[in-house]
């Protein structure tokens, strides 16, 4: 009897023609198909007008006081970096949002000496000037005081192609007694500020540099661990399951014991004692205060009472689960390529989300540039009437206004500036189409993962003699679901992004209304929001599942989201099982295997009893935290087909038991663990 031709709330009925994931198969959801594969081309024909049309450089290169792009346009080709004439004027608040109000200039090279005019034999060939203008012996102290020529300058280094001071004792010593008292400190705490910031972002890199082999061993023996982990536990589920619980318990007590422990020792200190120092890094500036370690016990704490709870009151679950997780050990040690598959879908994403990153960058320089008068003063403006603040100017003819180099003391600020992107009308609607292709582009490359898995572990359940099992039981699912299951996966995700793209539609309209503060307004937006994102992710569940049942049924979307979802209602309670605590369960797992191997690596780099030579390091706790946070994404990918794995045998069992009563014409096809876990038995003579 056919799947769709019962009462969805009856058990699936016995058919003795099923055997497993279905050979005869045909096309599911072939308009979607069409639609996808249109959609595909017209985001193509989408990245193709971009490419053609826009240009990044147009927001990431440098632009001079004239609007001339820095080692681009024809007339600063050879002139890559920027330069600013008074650096004292670039660090206000508002300069990011403003621009720094200072003549700027693109140089072949940076300055490497510190220098300051005083009108001296030959100072004039050291002077930085303006386009057009050249510097001699009996001109120069005119062009500097007409600020045509930089009065001063500093040892300075590009950084994203600007030239940026270097800081040392020797810049105070020369220019302390030739710069405005107020500039200076203002601008040396900016300076300070920002050098601090680079210098902590410099040693980070500089560490990653020096303990790059190191970083790759503990990546390595993270993946080792990991492998030996899921082995282990097609033997030795339940106290693999159970150590994790019991060592992420043990590693939560140690962490609420050690930072309580630190907190009592510092809560006496005053703050006299506990000032941050000169020679403290970031880091050590942060242990030091007790409020740290306040905030860290008290998160320890909060987990552990979670743990505990769930551990106290979900036993009985637990134990279920564990015999389904055992399941899963078995199908995924029984295909071992399943393991690492999920690479692929990973770098289909990867390489969705760095074409639409491309796609939009150069559609938003897609159409023509506008530049506009900024820095225009009343003494400029007396004098050249021809522009005001506001106007549009263009940069070959604004280089080329007399009116401004004849008066440039008074008109010194005055620049034709950069504003933004004159876009196409259509502009707005092709980064939507983008963005909406992004979604689907990665929600899709997810689905296209999931669907393959399902198929491999449902082929698995339902292959009586499991020796008979194909041995490129991958290679066949992929080739089976591309070739009758895009439309079906294309739907899917489909569903999802129109969901994401409500939910990011809902977050601009709260970020537009935001100024207007109307209470009633939030408290709709609020409503909204929480709906829609309770929304996504039951479809995330409804379509996991959907996929499960089409990789065994061969069925369209619809039919396999209806039947999964009845066939999960008839069977509610058991649903909390899989749902709840086997992804519990193993966020355990990867919690342990992290931390297992973050204090294998703390040993290593953060303290003296290996011997390890980390004086090399600036901070010791840098290549622990890289080795913890891949160690993480490591163990989630191997986990993530546990969780599969487990969520198609679930679906399996539970249709096994509805089809099937044991008798020697309908036997169990589940394994005589999970007969014996939830009370079945095979009457096989």
């Amino acid at each position: 009897m056919s799947l769709s031709r019962y009462d969805s709330w009856q058990p699936i009925p016995y058919d003795p023609d099923f055997n497993g994931p279905s050979k005869h198969r045909s096309c599911t959801d072939i308009i979607c198909l069409l639609l996808f594969i249109v959609f595909i081309g017209c985001w193509a024909g989408i990245a193709i007008y971009a490419f053609t049309s826009g240009d990044p450089n147009m927001l990431l290169v440098p632009k001079d006081s004239w609007g001339g792009r820095c080692g681009l346009d024809e007339h600063v080709k050879d002139k890559p970096y920027l330069f600013f004439f008074d650096l004292t004027k670039c660090f206000g608040p508002f300069v990011p949002f403003t621009g720094c109000p200072t003549p700027q200039v693109c140089v072949e090279r940076c300055p490497s000496e510190y220098f300051y005019f005083d009108n001296l034999p030959n100072q004039y060939q050291k002077l930085i000037c303006s386009y057009g203008v050249v510097a001699n012996s009996s001109n120069a102290q005119q062009l500097v005081n007409d600020k045509k020529c930089a009065p001063w300058y500093l040892n300075s280094q590009p950084f994203e192609k600007r030239c940026v001071p270097v800081i040392d004792r020797t810049l105070f010593e020369t220019i302390k007694d030739k710069i405005d008292p107020q500039n200076l400190i203002s601008s040396i705490k900016n300076l300070k500020a920002l050098s601090q910031a680079e210098q902590v972002g410099q040693n980070v890199v500089d560490d990653l540099i020096s303990s790059w082999w190191q970083i790759l061993i503990g990546i390595g023996i993270a993946v080792l661990i990991c492998i030996i982990y899921i082995m282990i536990m097609r033997w030795l589920a339940a106290p693999m399951v159970w150590l994790s619980l019991l060592g992420v318990i043990a590693l939560l007590v140690a962490a609420v014991y050690f930072t309580a422990a630190k907190y009592i020792e510092l809560k006496d200190q005053t703050d006299s004692t506990t000032t941050q120092n000169d020679n403290q890094n970031v880091f050590e500036s942060y242990a030091t205060k007790k409020d740290t370690w306040l905030v860290l016990l008290i998160i320890a704490s909060i987990v552990l009472a979670i743990v505990l709870l769930i551990l106290i009151f979900l036993r009985k679950r637990i134990i279920l689960a564990i015999a389904l997780v055992k399941e899963g050990s078995k199908a995924v040690s029984s295909v071992t390529s399943v393991l690492f598959f999920p690479i692929f879908p990973w770098i289909l994403q990867i390489g969705v989300t760095a074409f639409a990153i491309c796609v939009a960058l150069y559609l938003a320089t897609t159409g023509k540039p506008l530049y506009q008068i900024r820095g225009m003063t009343d003494d400029c403006s007396t004098t050249c009437t021809d522009y005001k603040n506001g106007d549009l100017c263009e940069p070959d003819s604004f280089r080329n206004y007399n009116c401004m180099n004849d008066h440039m003391n008074s008109c010194q600020n005055l620049t034709c500036k950069f504003i933004t992107m004159e876009n196409p009308a259509l502009y707005p609607w092709l980064q939507a189409f983008n963005v909406v292709g992004f979604l689907w582009g990665t929600f899709f490359s997810s689905a296209l993962g999931q669907m393959i898995l399902a198929s491999v572990f449902a082929t698995w359940y339902w292959t009586w003699n499991k020796s008979n099992l194909p041995f490129f039981a991958v290679i066949e699912a992929s080739g089976q679901t591309l070739r009758y299951h895009i439309g079906t996966l294309a739907f899917g995700s489909f569903i999802i992004t129109v969901c994401r793209m409500i939910r990011i539609a809902l977050e601009y309209v709260d970020q537009k209304l935001k100024k207007y503060d109307n209470e009633v307004t939030k408290a709709i937006l609020c409503c909204c929001k929480c709906f829609f994102w309770c929304l996504e992710k039951f479809l995330k569940f409804i379509n996991r599942n959907a996929y499960i049942m089409c990789a065994i049924h061969g069925k369209n979307f619809c039919s396999s989201a209806k039947d999964a979802f009845m066939l999960l209602m008839r069977n509610i309670v058991r649903v909390f099982v899989l749902d709840k605590v086997t992804d519990f369960l193993f966020f355990l797992g990867k919690l342990f295997i992290t931390v297992g191997v973050g204090a294998l690596a703390y040993l290593f780099f953060a303290t003296d009893i290996t011997g390890f030579d980390n004086s090399g390091l600036n901070y010791n706790i840098v290549p622990v935290i890289i080795i913890m946070i891949i160690t993480f994404f490591i163990a989630t990918m191997f986990f993530n087909v546990y969780s599969m794995a487990v969520d198609t045998l679930f679906l399996c069992f539970l249709e096994d038991c509805e089809r099937n009563d044991g008798s020697s014409d309908k036997p169990y096809y589940m394994s005589k663990n999970l007969m014996k876990i939830f009370g079945k038995k095979n009457k096989i003579n």
